[in-house]
């Protein structure tokens, strides 16, 4: 083992990198000193102890920008990448300087060497310190072409971008000429599984323009040594690090390593690359020799190690005209409207004529799996789709959060809310499960996974975390932060310290999103929202069929599926006043027919509510027309069809949280609403429908007074009280003459006589009743 200390590992307090030279120990330990007592005040420290120091590194913290290194890298990718540094830069030279000490002010800017869909999340199986544990290493493209690396690395070492500090993160194994790239930096830092190496990689071998290039680039920095940065280019040398007899180690090439094999004076020998086998360096070997400062398992790691609050993603320029479709997501989500969703965005990319998606929820969420799917897709669409930008309008709750939460930009009515209890009651294991994806979601986004998660799990405890020496943020569960959090039993004192928690549990309105960095911004309108990402007017909405569209639209106002719930049961009541299929029964049916559609649209509604409310009603129609008065089915069809009218407005059966029991009380008050539709429906034709001649065959007329009598045979009426002649004997019928009419009367008991007067004193109907007259 090597134990000189140029290749002892710098110890975490304090670094400083200290060229590659052939002096002795004494020597280092004496520049080491001397360096410290020039600028030790400017070395970023972890020490403990140093309280004031840490305030004003935190009050001094700025952030940094994170920019994503393509692989291959493209003419149009570095023209880009330039763009971005370019305007970084522009925007450092136009900032105030440093007040106390007149210097410019540098932008820190991290250059990304890996997958960013990889590397910006920490797995669910990773360790406390967010290592990445049992994870496939994969190699980037290595065909990027020596004139665009060299045009990009010339400009990043270069001294028209001296406001930027460039650093590298060599996330996965680097190869090739974007090794120029990573040399080109001020600083690396390395995750455990990257690497440096086999730098002419798809070029010729020991070609002299090649080798020029690499060590020039390499000289203007310094991170390695110029025998590394020949074995780095020349597959054929033989790089080794030796310790020789005065006590001296050194790294030698093939020549200058025979012979110092030959003159005996070689102690022991270490062989880094042999003839034929290209140089790789190691994360573990960059920090021995001092080429990355340090080695980092994630974002937030990097940021923490360059003393910044945060890093924002760069984003690139946008050039061109944005095509967009609108998806709007409103009501509960089911697993068909999800791979319906996926469908319909898929072929916008399968066309090619679109590069925006712009999503619209309104949802109280219903399903993790399928939203969790959703939110993949979204958050990373594939290179076709430069944006995807979220409005929610109103709610998106439970899972549904996660869906808006994958878009980037996203913007937020200012009534809205985001999180909080939806129509779904997710358990901690089923959020648990979805880990990775939310890991995946945040990273590709920017935004706290922690945060993410408590939204979905409302038992989960966050706390928001700054690190008293960058002020850095972070929020975070204190199982997390177990390891670095000071508490009375830790020995010295952490940078980071815990403060207010978090309350996630009933949602977000768009200020807190925003101040939590959820959401970006809040607008009034969807038109603003397709404004702000490049958008004319609103995008065209993406959809099966305009009907769809349309009764999607009708079910989207608030109270359009209870006024077709009340109005079917008003006509229900009015057919059955008026039996026989007619106007009003035609119009029940299409009301009925509308809510159920609405409600199966909205994802709350299938076969079963449908066959309980269709029971119910056709055994309302029993009771009424089949058996009336017979009880069982007026009372089995009154409970389905409440109950179908209930589970048509949710998505559960048995409310499990705040929002499910608010959701069964607003079904319960739609069916008996509906229910008393029937009763306004008995009223209103009772009272309006027998004035209006449109509607006279509509209902049955209550019998009026003179209906008896206009439908009697014979009207005697008018003889009530009149006097006559009996021209018959009268025992007690015969006949009696009134005036000029002869009719058929019957005496009150007594015998009457032809030619005796009879006076009329009663009439029924057709029988009339008369008594004699004395003379």
């Amino acid at each position: 083992m090597i134990k000189n200390p140029r290749f002892v590992p710098a110890a975490p307090p304090v670094r400083i990198r200290l060229r590659y030279c052939a002096a002795t120990a004494s020597w280092q330990r004496v520049a080491f000193f001397f360096l410290t007592m020039v600028v030790g005040t400017g070395i970023p420290t972890q020490v403990s102890g140093q309280t004031d120091a840490g305030a004003e590194g935190a009050k001094a913290a700025a952030d940094g920008y994170l920019i994503e290194i393509p692989s291959p890298l493209t003419a149009r990718d570095v023209e880009r990448i330039l763009s971005q540094l370019n305007r970084l830069s522009q925007t450092a030279r136009t900032a105030p300087a440093a007040a106390e000490t007149n210097a410019e002010r540098r932008v820190s800017v991290v250059l990304h060497f890996g997958d960013p869909q990889r590397s910006r999340l920490v797995p669910a199986e990773s360790n406390i310190r967010g290592e990445r544990l049992g994870e496939d290493i994969v190699s980037r493209d290595s065909s990027t072409s020596l004139e665009d690396s060299l045009k990009l690395a010339r400009a990043i070492s270069g001294a028209d971008l001296k406001r930027i500090r460039p650093v590298a993160w060599v996330d996965t194994p680097v190869r090739g000429n974007e090794v120029l790239l990573v040399l080109a930096c001020e600083s690396i830092l390395v995750a455990p599984s990257g690497s440096i190496g086999d730098a002419t990689f798809g070029e010729a071998v020991n070609d002299e323009t090649t080798t020029l290039i690499f060590h020039s680039i390499a000289k203007r920095r310094g991170l390695l040594p110029p025998e590394l940065i020949a074995g780095l280019i020349s597959p054929d040398e033989t790089v080794a690090r030796v310790r020789l007899t005065d006590g001296t180690t050194k790294l030698e090439l093939s020549e200058a390593l025979e012979k110092l094999r030959s003159g005996g004076t070689i102690i022991e020998e270490e062989i880094l690359s042999q003839p034929g086998e290209p140089l790789t360096l190691t994360a573990d070997q960059l920090r021995e020799f001092r080429a990355a400062t340090a080695i980092v398992n994630s974002e937030g790691e990097v940021a923490d190690r360059l003393g910044l609050r945060t890093l924002r993603q760069e984003s690139a320029d946008a050039s061109g005209e944005a095509f967009g479709v609108l998806l709007r997501i409103n009501g509960a989500i089911r697993s068909d409207r999800v791979q319906r969703w996926l469908s319909n965005l898929a072929a916008t990319t399968e066309r090619g004529e679109t590069n925006t998606w712009l999503v619209e929820i309104d949802s109280p969420g219903g399903y993790l799996s399928g939203s969790a799917s959703l939110a993949a897709t979204l958050a990373d669409p594939g290179t076709t789709i430069r944006t995807v930008g979220g409005y929610v309008s109103q709610e998106a709750r439970g899972d549904a959060a996660l869906i808006a939460l994958a878009c980037r930009p996203l913007a937020m009515h200012p009534d809205a809310t985001i999180g909080g209890s939806g129509a779904d009651a997710m358990t901690p294991d089923e959020v648990a499960a979805q880990g990775e994806l939310i890991d995946f979601v945040a990273g590709l986004t920017g935004r706290s996974a922690t945060l993410i998660r408590g939204l979905l799990d409302p038992k989960l405890t966050v706390y928001r975390y700054i690190n008293r020496r960058t002020g850095r943020i972070r929020y975070a569960v204190p199982s997390e932060m177990a390891a670095v959090v000071d508490d009375e039993r830790a020995p010295g004192r952490s940078d980071w310290k815990r403060e207010e928690r978090i309350e996630l549990s009933e949602g977000l309105s768009v200020n807190r999103a925003i101040e939590l960095g959820l959401a970006d911004e809040s607008v009034e309108s969807l038109k603003s929202v397709s404004s702000s990402i490049g958008l004319t007017s609103v995008p065209p909405r993406l959809s099966d069929r305009g009907l769809v569209r349309w009764v999607e639209r009708l079910g989207s106002h608030t109270g359009m599926a209870f006024g077709l719930l009340m109005l079917g049961f008003i006509m229900l009541s009015t057919e059955a006043s008026a039996p026989g299929l007619g106007v009003p029964g035609f119009i029940a049916v299409m009301c009925f027919a509308l809510f159920f559609w609405i409600k199966f649209l909205a994802g709350t509604a299938e076969w079963a509510e449908l066959l309980a409310f269709g029971l119910g009603l056709t055994f309302l129609a029993i009771e009424i027309f089949v058996l009336p008065g017979f009880g069982i089915f007026g009372l089995g069809g009154l409970v389905l069809t409440v109950l179908g009218v209930v589970l048509m407005s949710q998505t559960f059966v048995i409310p499990r949280n705040s929002y499910q029991a608010n959701q069964l009380a607003e079904g319960v008050w739609m069916a008996i609403g509906g229910m008393g539709g029937l009763v306004i429906g008995f009223l209103l034709v009772r009272a309006f429908l027998p004035q209006a001649a449109a509607a006279s065959g509509l209902a049955m007329e209550t019998p009026t007074a003179d209906l008896d009598r206009l439908e009697r045979i014979a009207d005697y009426d008018h003889l009530s009280g009149r006097t006559g002649v009996a021209s018959t004997r009268l025992r007690p019928s015969g006949k009696a003459q009134f005036g000029d009419q002869i009719v058929a009367v019957v005496s009150d008991g007594t015998a009457i006589d032809p030619g005796q007067s009879v006076r009329v004193i009663r009439v029924q109907g057709n029988r009339i009743v008369v008594e004699a007259v004395d003379q």
